[in-house]
């Protein structure tokens, strides 16, 4: 005699139980408490308010900071910080490509001559070269290219030359670099799959090497523009008038030095903070053929958080 064994269909179940039809038990989830992190908050929240406190009682008067910040000749030296920052970026980038490319040409010549001009400008510091190029009068006293230009190298080495050119190819060489890691992070097969559709070197490079290796190339030239912005001080040493040399002479003949440096800062800190929302965006944009998902922005991390934090009372309620 066969036993039969009556079988409960799953669907006449009670939801949320199991097959005995006995209810799960409720999972309570205990987080976990990071006293370290609440510590290490106000240890730092501390010394931050030690530090700003011991500011507020030095003999630094505010007033002439906040009075000064819009002075006109700050200002002026601001837009010239700008503006040889960007030349300076704009000539290291067509350097950084031409001499990346030629490191990597199978032509021996124009490898070792890449290899040179790298070595040379990285190798010695900008600083030096910016002097370099402000006292070149004294090794050559013309400049003479022929029937095409010829005049007194007094005349064509003014401030701003020196500092495009000191800042401009020293820039070159550090970018040829960044270029070039780029260009070998792309696949070879692109290269091969271009050439076997009939394009040329030239054009494979630009239509379809360099906007791929545009993904690694960009964040450390983000990197490296704003590095530049406070490289861009050492040109007060060549005679141009930048932030940093608008605000000493200002502080020097108003006595008011460090009150001035302090604007100096502030307006360097401005700068970079605009510059790098940029690269993050720049990098956002070319970071959508590499990423399935683009990470969430600062602005969504927040609204993100501001909801999170909403509903949480109504949870735990």
């Amino acid at each position: 005699m066969t036993d039969k064994i009556s079988k409960e269909p799953e669907d006449a179940r009670p939801a949320g139980s199991g097959p005995s039809g006995v209810p799960y038990e409720a999972i309570k989830a205990i987080p976990v408490r990071h006293y370290g992190r609440w510590v290490s908050a106000v240890v730092v929240v501390a010394l931050l308010g030690w530090l700003i406190y011991a500011f507020s009682q030095g003999n630094i008067i505010w007033d002439t900071v906040w009075d000064k910040l819009f002075d006109p000749s700050v200002i002026d030296g601001l837009g010239n910080t700008v503006i040889i920052s960007v030349a300076s970026m704009a000539l290291g980038l067509v350097l950084g490509i031409l001499f990346a490319v030629m490191r990597l040409s199978k032509n021996p010549v124009t490898g070792a001559v890449a290899w040179l001009y790298i070595w040379f400008f990285r190798g010695t510091p900008v600083y030096v070269q910016l002097l370099v190029w402000f006292n070149l009068s004294l090794i050559f006293q013309y400049i003479n290219l022929g029937p095409i230009y010829k005049n007194e190298t007094v005349d064509v080495m003014t401030p701003f030359m020196v500092a495009l050119l000191g800042l401009g190819l020293n820039e070159g060489a550090y970018m040829a670099e960044i270029v070039r890691a780029g260009i070998q992070s792309v696949d070879e097969g692109q290269t091969e799959a271009s050439h076997a559709l009939g394009m040329s070197q030239t054009k494979t490079m630009w239509r379809v090497v360099l906007p791929q290796a545009m993904r690694v190339i960009v964040p450390p030239t983000g990197n490296e523009f704003i590095n530049m912005l406070k490289t861009s001080s050492l040109v007060s040493a060549v005679q141009y008038t930048e932030l940093l040399r608008a605000s000493s002479n200002i502080g020097t003949t108003a006595g008011a030095v460090m009150e001035m440096l302090f604007v100096a800062s502030i307006w360097y800190l401005a700068l970079t903070s605009v510059f790098s929302v940029g690269q993050y965006y720049l990098e956002r944009r070319f970071a959508r053929g590499s990423l399935r998902s683009l990470p969430p922005t600062p602005w969504q991390r927040v609204k993100k958080n501001i909801l999170t934090f909403k509903r949480s009372p109504e949870a735990t309620a």
